[in-house]
């Protein structure tokens, strides 16, 4: 089970982009793309059959994902995520300090 998902919020804990939040755009393996967050300039060539304009265009790059953490709006803080089974066999996300369940 994924600790982190798409849609998630998140916190960036180390690195250049380190304090800054931001939603996850998608998860590729060990890799997160956030939004706003570890942006590049990235020299594109135009492509008329994708109605594509040409020029400098700025982007977001990819994150290991042991440099983000869930963040937790009722701390306000980025927090650990375990999982646990529920007694009805459901499998959950929940934060380590407190308990509580991420997915409703």
């Amino acid at each position: 089970m994924n600790r982190i998902r798409k849609g998630d919020q998140v916190l960036v804990i180390t690195g250049k982009n380190k304090g800054q939040r931001g939603d996850v755009l998608r998860v590729d393996g060990d890799r997160v793309f956030v939004s706003n967050v570890n942006l590049v300039k990235r020299h594109t060539k135009p492509n008329p059959q994708a109605n594509q304009a040409g020029g400098i265009v700025e982007r977001e790059a990819s994150i290991h994902i042991s440099n983000v953490q869930l963040f937790n709006s009722a701390t306000g803080k980025g927090e650990r995520v375990g999982a646990k089974t529920l007694s009805d066999g459901r499998k959950v996300r929940v934060f380590k300090s407190s308990g509580e369940v991420v997915d409703a």
